[in-house]
């Protein structure tokens, strides 16, 4: 199969019907049908129509990836239709238009009647009326009711600054209370299940969770109980909810009620730093928002991307962040003592006397130099690279570039798992196909890994490049490695792998750089640094731009972008892509 990169090119939609209606008076025609939220067109609804016409209709239950509840009446807007007469006949006005009769209440003539916006499709000829003052009258009526019990706990709230109620309060509610009696109380922060906290009194029965719960993650787990304003959320009796995607409750919570255990009271949303990023849990690659302050990551959000993973992503990944600041990152550029201590730590000797390698700290310029000038002495053949497909494309692409001039061989260390029917991937590398497309895996994941270690055992081997990879989980024991000549380590955590290094080099966690990845459906897509490496930890790119500079004597590689459009040039699959296109969501490559 052609590994030419596509473009999002498709075949001509055939010709969309269209409705002419009326939204605050502009006459505009909108699409007869729209998808819903499974994306089967269904006959479009007054709210899609206001949407498309840039008009704001207020909202609670209405989400546009969840089945439409119309529970909460925010939506409620005035409208008219064409009126009959007694034939069945449109009556018509003096110019010859339509006459349109605002729709009332059949026993309060007087009265406007509303429709609620989400569930209510259009007809031709309607008009909708979302600004005008009976429709601000509804909405305020309803407002009104929503906070009859709702308490004023506004500032002690983490969904403060995020939340629909307290916004909507502002622009379509009243200034002042007209209740003074008792509101109703319920219970606050119930341990819903291991990741979540429910407060009832804040709960405004969307039904946002349950229908997420039932119709998106198939665990119908999720209820309303008790009647009147005594209803409440609540898990089924006997059970916790507990799925690995309950934390997508709380990002649709409009209000304070779900809230994730692990973020309450952390931060106020107003302080973080928002920058888009990419999971890295598994290979679907889920869009995410990175939300930090001052070089620390508070959280993960999915961020909306209907290609790869909607507006949803699994708890797992959300929550595949604390490593990142751990105490124990290596942010120190090393390098082995000759003589002293490397013979000791990788000789038989080291099992009877416990002894470890004795490293010093030194800088970035002189740890190159040292490895240039051994890598540059290397017979060809005599080495091999073990990179991580946790790599971006950049990293791998220039690790093929220096194997290719060392004449190395190379792999990958694959990871397996269980996946499910949403988004968790088998593949549990966030860059699989990226390491294939890019050449430092051919085909399958892993294969060339026994032929390294028998190539260090049988000495043809002298020098071990890893990064990202533990390889003493991998059929390289502490003695395999002490066979080595130099053993050339880039990792971010500290492991057995790092610990038995003759050079270490402290790389960088995918939030703290830039770089591209290609998902297991080939998507390829881009993230942005969201916050600074700590101590001397650099990209990983960057310093292997230059080794591979010096050793091989290849230079152009200034930035990430032109990093990138040279590998687009180089590599096949990326062909006719540049940096500047990739956009937000990616671009699809044939894989």
């Amino acid at each position: 199969m052609s590994t030419a990169a596509t473009t999002e090119t498709k075949p001509a939609p055939p010709p969309v019907d269209t409705i002419k209606i009326k939204v605050d008076g502009r006459e505009i025609e909108v699409p007869k049908m729209m998808p819903d939220w499974q994306g089967n067109l269904q006959p479009t609804t007054m709210l899609q129509a206001c949407q498309l016409a840039a008009k704001e209709v207020p909202h609670y239950c209405y989400h546009p990836k969840l089945p439409i509840a119309g529970n909460c009446r925010m939506c409620l807007v005035e409208f008219g239709l064409p009126a009959m007469g007694p034939d069945r006949k449109l009556l018509l006005n003096e110019d010859g238009t339509p006459k349109i009769t605002k729709q009332v209440l059949p026993y309060e003539p007087q009265t406007p009647r509303g429709a609620i916006a989400c569930a209510t499709p259009i007809s031709p000829g309607m008009e909708i009326y979302p600004s005008s003052p009976a429709t601000k009258q509804m909405r305020e009526g309803i407002l009104e009711s929503l906070l009859i019990n709702h308490p004023l706990d506004c500032p002690i709230c983490d969904q403060a600054g995020e939340c629909k109620l307290q916004e909507y309060s502002v622009e379509h509610g009243q200034a002042t209370s007209r209740f003074v009696e008792a509101k109703v109380h319920k219970p606050k922060a119930v341990d819903l299940g291991p990741r979540i906290l429910l407060d009832d009194e804040r709960c405004i029965l969307c039904t946002r969770c349950i229908r997420f719960t039932k119709d998106i993650v198939g665990d119908d787990k999720l209820g309303v109980v008790n009647r009147g304003s005594y209803n409440s959320i609540a898990a089924f009796p006997g059970t916790t909810f507990d799925n690995n995607y309950t934390l997508n409750t709380v990002d649709i919570c409009p209000v304070g009620a779900l809230t994730s255990k692990d973020f309450r009271f952390q931060m106020r949303v107003w302080f973080l730093k928002e920058s888009k990023s990419l999971c890295t849990s598994c290979g679907t690659g889920c869009n995410l928002t990175v939300g930090s302050r001052e070089d620390k990551i508070y959280r993960f959000e999915p961020r909306e991307n209907n290609a790869v993973n909607g507006p949803w992503m699994c708890d797992a990944g959300r929550l595949n962040y604390k490593w990142v600041g751990r105490a124990d990152r290596l942010t120190e550029v090393l390098v082995q003592d000759v003589g002293q201590a490397s013979r000791l730590s990788h000789s038989s000797e080291k099992s009877k006397t416990g002894a470890t390698p004795v490293l010093r700290k030194t800088t970035w310029t002189a740890a190159l130099s040292e490895i240039t000038e051994k890598l540059k002495k290397v017979p060809a053949g005599s080495v091999a690279i073990v990179g991580s497909a946790r790599q971006t494309n950049e990293e791998l692409f220039l690790l093929g570039k220096l194997a290719k001039k060392l004449g190395a061989l190379t792999d990958s260390v694959p990871r397996e798992g269980e996946a499910d029917k949403l988004l968790v991937s088998a593949d549990r590398n966030p860059n699989s196909t990226g390491a294939r497309l890019t050449g430092l895996c051919f085909t399958e994941m892993g294969i060339h890994l026994p032929k390294i270690a028998d190539g260090i055992k049988a000495g043809k081997i002298k020098t071990l490049i890893v990064f990202g990879e533990d390889v003493t989980k991998h059929g390289f024991g502490p003695d395999l490695l002490g066979r080595l000549d130099t053993l050339i380590v880039s990792d971010i955590l500290p492991n057995a792998t790092t610990r038995l290094a003759h050079y270490l080099l402290p790389g960088c966690a995918h939030a703290e750089k830039r770089g591209t990845f290609v998902n297991v459906k080939g998507r390829l897509q881009k993230f942005i640094k969201a916050v600074e490496p700590k101590g001397d930890a650099r990209p990983e790119w960057e310093f292997l731009h230059e080794l591979v500079h010096h050793v091989t004597g290849h230079n152009g590689f200034v930035s990430i972008e032109g990093l990138f459009n040279q590998m687009a040039h180089e590599v096949p699959a990326f062909h006719g892509l540049e940096w500047a296109k990739i956009g937000d969501t990616g671009v699809t490559v044939q894989i």
